[in-house]
C-alpha cells in the first residue's frame, strides 16, 4: 500500500508541480474513488503532500531565479489564503461533525470539486477565445479577500489549491500560465501551513498509519523537484495542454466519486 501510495504522490505531485495546481487536486479524487481510508484521513494526507512539494518547488523555482512573484501582491494572497486555510479546516469539521456521516462530507466535496474543474474549463476555453477580459488588481485588501475564497475552498476540499487558483490568477491580476504556476504554489504553500498548524492545535489529526504519511510526503518531495525541472523545459502552450488533460479526468473522477457517495447513503 505504502508503495502505491508514493507512486500516486509522485506522479501527482509532477503534474501539479508543472501546472501550478498542486496535486492535492489529483490525489484527493483518486483515493476518493479508492475508498481505502477515511475522508478525513484522505484530506490529511493529501494536504501534507502538497505542502511538501510546494515547499520544493517554490524554494527551487527562487534559488535557481525562475520565479516571477509579485513581491506586492503575492504576500497578500499568501495572508489571506492562510486565514482562509484555517476558516475552511473549521468549516469541514463543523461539516463533519454536525452531519455525522463522512460520506456526506465526501459527498459534498466531490460535487464542489467537479463544479469547480468544469467551471475553471469553461473559463479556460473562453479566456483563450479573447472572450473574456482580464483585470489587474493592485489593492492588497482586494488581493488578501481573493486569497482568502482561495485558501478556504481548497482547505475544506482538501486538494491544496487546484485549478481554480489558476483562473483566479488568470482573471483578477492577468498573469499568465507560467506566472500563475509559480504564485499558485505560493498560495497553497501557506494555506496550507494554516490549515495545519490549525490540525494540530486542535487535536483534530486523524489517524493515519505513518508510513503511509511518509510515502506521500517522500513523493511528493521528489515530484515537486522533478516537475520544476520538466517545467523549465516546457512552453506556456504545453503546459496549457497537461492542465487541460489533468482537469478532464479531475472533472470525471469527481463526478464518479458523487455518485459513489450519493449511492452509499
Amino acid at each position: 500500500m505504502s508503495v502505491m501510495l508514493f507512486c500516486i504522490a509522485l506522479f501527482t505531485s509532477v503534474v501539479g508541480s508543472i501546472c501550478g495546481i498542486g496535486g492535492g487536486v489529483i490525489i484527493k479524487p483518486v483515493l476518493d474513488a479508492m475508498d481505502i481510508m477515511s475522508v478525513s484521513a484522505i484530506s490529511f494526507l493529501s494536504g501534507c503532500t502538497v505542502l511538501a512539494m510546494s515547499v520544493v518547488s517554490v524554494g527551487k523555482s527562487l534559488y535557481n531565479g525562475q520565479a516571477v512573484i509579485h513581491w506586492r501582491i503575492t504576500p497578500a494572497l499568501g495572508v489571506g489564503a492562510a486565514a482562509g486555510g484555517v476558516i475552511g479546516k473549521l468549516v469541514f469539521n463543523w461539516i463533519k461533525d454536525y452531519a455525522g456521516n463522512e460520506i456526506l462530507v465526501g459527498l459534498a466535496q466531490a460535487l464542489v470539486l467537479a463544479f469547480i474543474t468544469i467551471l475553471t474549463l469553461v473559463y479556460v476555453a473562453m479566456s483563450k477565445s479573447g472572450r473574456i477580459k482580464t483585470h489587474r488588481v493592485n489593492s492588497l485588501a482586494g488581493s488578501a479577500l481573493i486569497g482568502m475564497v482561495l485558501g478556504l475552498m481548497s482547505s475544506f476540499l482538501g486538494i491544496g489549491g487546484g485549478p481554480i487558483n489558476l483562473a483566479v490568477l488568470s482573471f483578477f491580476f492577468s498573469m499568465g500560465t507560467k506566472e500563475a504556476a509559480i504564485n499558485s504554489l505560493c498560495v497553497i504553500l501557506l494555506s496550507q501551513i494554516a490549515s495545519l498548524i490549525q490540525l494540530f492545535a486542535t487535536h483534530s489529526v486523524p489517524e493515519v498509519l505513518p508510513l503511509y504519511l511518509c510515502a506521500m510526503i517522500a513523493g511528493g518531495i521528489l515530484g515537486g523537484l522533478v516537475g520544476q525541472t520538466i517545467n523549465k523545459r516546457l512552453n506556456a502552450g504545453q503546459v496549457d495542454k497537461l492542465f487541460y488533460v489533468m482537469l478532464a479526468a479531475v472533472t470525471a473522477v469527481s463526478l464518479y466519486n458523487g455518485f459513489r457517495f450519493a449511492a452509499m447513503l
